[in-house]
């Protein structure tokens, strides 16, 4: 089997976005195009075609999962995510996240747990849940990393955290007006809290 290049497009100075007639795209640098004779319209061979996805792409993919979770953890989403931006084929990505996956450097589980830690003291549960969902954490990893940490007693209880607030803000429940009790609700529902541990530490505003 044979492909045809349809066009290469730079990406940077070094590297450039190599399109075959096949739709497939990849990311290649300027040396390697040189190496495999990648031109406009040239053909590609199978066994060239296979020498660049399984040992050109697949060693830059792993490499740029590793470089990234040097620095912070990522969820999987999120490095694929990086990934498609540096135009890398969905089977070496697949491939590359396997290949992180299998020695533990990226736990959406794991992430979800830490972040919990973190942000479980300043955040309510559903800015929590939100903002993991937002990077593809799954509801049921989620739901799984909360039971863990509340068996761990690592995170703090949302009523604690509204009292936190409220003493922040210096709200008064006995001497609030109705306009800064309705102010103090509206404020604690837009940080995610649900509305009766609201309405239990505030009290329900009466004009």
């Amino acid at each position: 089997i044979r492909m045809t290049v349809a066009d290469i497009t730079e990406i940077s100075k070094k590297k450039s976005k190599v399109i075959l007639d096949t739709d497939l795209c990849f990311a290649l640098y300027k040396s390697e195009l040189r190496t495999y004779k990648i031109e406009k319209d040239a053909e590609i061979s199978q066994e060239c075609y296979d020498t660049i996805m399984n040992e050109v792409l697949l060693k830059h993919a792993k490499l740029r999962c590793m470089n990234l979770l040097k620095s912070r953890d990522y969820t999987e989403y999120q490095l694929r995510i990086k990934l498609k931006q540096g135009v890398y084929p969905e089977e070496i990505i697949d491939a590359a996240i396997a290949y992180v996956a299998s020695y533990g450097y990226v736990n959406d589980f794991r992430y979800a747990q830490n972040y919990i830690e973190y942000a479980g003291n300043t955040k309510s549960r559903r800015q929590i849940e939100n903002s993991l969902a937002s990077k593809g954490v799954s509801k049921d990893t989620i739901e799984h990393a909360y039971e863990q940490c509340s068996e761990e007693d690592s995170v703090t209880a949302e009523e604690e955290l509204i009292h936190k607030l409220l003493e922040k803000k210096h709200f008064d429940r006995e001497h609030a007006t109705y306009e800064e009790c309705q102010k103090m609700i509206g404020f604690l529902y837009r940080r995610g809290f649900v509305p009766d541990k609201i309405y239990k530490a505030v009290g329900r505003c009466e004009e």
